[in-house]
């Protein structure tokens, strides 16, 4: 079986999609460029690979979430993300949607809504 019909790896990969944005965007309260969160996510128990990454931080952008700017004073240009207005609002909506989320989760997986 390979990976791509391996359906627990695909279902898996579901859950984790908009997990990750929840979880980017917690992490913006400063301005970071998008390789330092790679390990800040890892190590909280989160991977999130580099061609996943940069893709939804430019949608993030696009979607008025995040805001950027570009630092030039090293070795390299490096586009720095922090969250914005909306996307502090968006934040606290989907954080509150998560924990409620959650509650129903356990009832459902834990027995409780079973009869």
């Amino acid at each position: 079986m390979t990976e791509t019909d391996d359906p627990i790896l695909q279902l898996r990969l579901e859950l984790r999609r908009g997990l990750v944005v929840l979880a980017v965007l917690s992490q913006m309260d400063t301005s970071r460029y998008g390789y330092s969160l790679i390990p800040q996510l890892a190590e909280q128990g989160l991977d999130v690979e580099e061609g996943r990454l940069y893709p939804l931080l430019r949608r993030l952008e696009k979607q008025g979430l995040l805001e950027s700017e570009w630092e030039v004073g090293g070795s390299r240009p490096r586009k720095y993300y922090r969250i914005c207005p909306l996307g502090r609002e968006v934040l606290t909506a989907l954080r509150a949607e998560w924990f409620e989320t959650v509650k129903v989760m356990q009832r459902i997986l834990g027995g409780e809504a079973r009869e």
